[in-house]
């Protein structure tokens, strides 16, 4: 260990851009035993490690690093599978540079640990090798329903089954894993992966009942009479508005709808034929991780032009700068610091348009953020076939939880009490993003896995 003055940071290679964005599968290379060997040999092992405590899962990351750089592949499998419901995909879709290894002591002038490739690296490898994450067996007769299969949903099962709890999970889609499989692309999580880890679940006792929506295709009433326990993790997948004039014209959409439409069609099922962008100008408003999977999905759908307009600079971009560094090279344009006014309409009612103002940045407020500014008489036009809609995500609120006595707050998110995560109707709990409005993954599989924790200790005791 402590290697980080001979052997310097290295990130896994990738694709070449003019191969990669012909195609959508992943485009990052998995570490081998030997570089995966050598960058945890990097870890200085600290005392208080920063990269445990600011991952909200506190992955055994120092001890797991170790393991790896002793070449003990079984035992870093163990260890990153016990506090994570789905490690290969945290090491995949995680934004490291905020969280684990932006907070690593040699983040300041050697370069951080690659955290997240290693913990890909450790998953895959052990997968390969045969092992697997252990599940006790069904050992109680208590039953648990999970509405939902996101990440909160896939969570929360994972450590029920550890429990030997039975769980029945519904899912209104034809696919299990929610934004895991229609949210996000395959280039950055091929789908193969959520359906290794779903497999293991039904391995383990999982029962998976899909295109069932609780509340339409199955009452509330049958499914908690059904159950000792349920768990909500719904997601939060309504789309936000900008309240801009012309944002309802028939060509302008919502993130959401644009990558579970391309997400079917690369599953070669049925999907609405608008959502071809080929040889159309494309523009995307907003400046997430959402907003950078929608540019780089319709560079490889064969858009004419791909915009993304943000109304801030480089440095304010929510995203992360990986994914804003992949796009760059795949060739999306992007014009910062540049507030989208109104979308403009031609004759048959479609948007031909953003007409945006530039801004600037100035005093910050009070949460230490700058104000943005407009700069008056500096509006211009960027021209639009599409118009594509990222500026975060609000739950849907199904109407079940009025029903039922589970309060929401103001925004639509359930109210829980947030240290059993039980919602305001007794044995009914949640969370996830319905919970916590548009985060993390990393935070959804967190209270899923603290809630399953509860719920076990309550119906267990």
């Amino acid at each position: 260990m402590k290697e980080f003055l001979t052997t310097e940071r290295i990130d896994p290679s990738k694709r070449l851009v003019v191969e990669r964005t012909k195609d959508f599968g992943e485009i990052y290379d998995i570490f081998n035993l030997s570089d995966a060997a050598s960058q945890s040999e990097r870890c200085i092992q600290c005392g208080d490690p920063f990269c445990l405590n600011k991952c909200p899962l506190h992955n055994y990351i120092p001890q797991w690093l170790k393991s790896v750089a002793e070449k003990d592949l079984e035992f870093a499998f163990k260890l990153s599978n016990e506090p994570s419901p789905f490690p290969e995909v945290m090491g995949r879709i995680c934004p490291h540079d905020r969280l684990c290894e932006g907070d690593c002591t040699l983040n300041d002038g050697h370069g951080a640990i690659t955290i997240g490739s290693i913990e890909t690296h450790i998953t895959e490898a052990g997968f390969k090798a045969g092992y697997k994450p252990e599940f006790s067996g069904i050992t109680t007769d208590k039953k648990v329903a999970v509405v939902g299969s996101g990440p909160a949903g896939l969570s929360v099962a994972t450590y029920l089954l550890r429990s030997g709890i039975a769980v029945t999970m519904y899912e209104s889609a034809d696919r299990a894993g929610g934004l895991l499989t229609y949210g996000i692309p395959n280039f950055k999580l091929d789908k193969k992966i959520v359906e290794r880890r779903i497999s293991l679940l039904e391995e383990a006792g999982l029962k998976l009942v899909l295109n069932t929506k609780v509340g339409e295709d199955i009452t509330f009433e049958e499914v908690a009479d059904a159950h000792d326990a349920m768990f909500i993790g719904v997601g939060a997948t309504k789309g936000k508005s900008a309240g801009l004039v012309g944002e309802k014209a028939p060509n302008v959409y919502t993130a959401m709808d644009y990558l579970t439409a391309i997400q079917r069609k690369n599953f070669k099922t049925a999907y609405d034929k608008k959502y071809d962008f080929r040889d159309l100008n494309v523009v995307v408003i907003g400046g997430g991780d959402t907003a950078m999977d929608c540019l780089r999905t319709a560079k490889r759908e064969g858009a004419r032009s791909v915009t993304c307009l943000y109304r801030r600079d480089e440095k304010n971009m929510p995203g992360s700068r990986k994914e804003y560094k992949n796009a760059m090279e795949e060739g999306v344009d992007f014009t910062f610091l540049a507030a989208p006014k109104e979308i403009i309409l031609g004759e048959s009612g479609k948007a031909i348009a953003v007409e945006a103002v530039k801004t600037n940045l100035g005093a910050k407020d009070d949460s230490g953020r700058q104000r943005m500014e407009e700069v008056k008489g500096s509006e211009f036009r960027v021209k639009a076939d599409v118009v594509i809609m990222s500026l975060g995500f609000d739950p849907v609120v199904p109407s079940f939880l009025a029903e039922n006595g589970i309060e929401t707050n103001s925004w639509g998110g359930i109210i829980i009490n947030e240290e059993t995560y039980e919602t305001t109707t007794a044995g009914v709990y949640a969370g996830g993003d319905c919970f916590r409005g548009a985060d993390l993954v990393v935070t959804a599989a967190l209270d899923g896995r603290e809630a399953a924790r509860n719920i076990s200790k309550s119906l267990l005791k």
